[in-house]
């Protein structure tokens, strides 16, 4: 029940989107500078821009999450070095 419910939100948010798509495809002129200029679809503008967008926001939190996973296998390191260390000395020590 719950996927279905989870597909016809897809589909009316593909829809939405669609009809936004289709309704912003005038022409617009993006001006830089030294006069240089670009003639593209308003859609086609604002969906480079929006993948531009998430390009930067990935690359930005990538560093986070590799030092991260680095801290998180000299942890795992550190633990088993320990655990081993503990496991000798049990078969170490005299028993009772």
């Amino acid at each position: 029940m719950m996927r279905y419910l989870i597909w016809l939100l897809r589909a009316i948010l593909f829809l939405v989107f669609l009809g936004f798509a289709i309704k912003n495809d005038q022409p617009v002129v993006l001006h830089y500078i030294l006069g240089y200029e670009w003639h593209t679809s308003l859609i086609l503008a604002l969906l480079l821009f929006f993948a531009a967008g998430m390009v930067v926001g990935v690359l930005a939190v990538l560093n986070n999450i590799l030092r991260q996973r680095r801290e998180i296998a000299m942890l795992k390191r550190e633990l088993r070095l320990k655990s081993k260390l503990v496991n000798e000395s049990d078969l170490n020590s005299p028993g009772m």
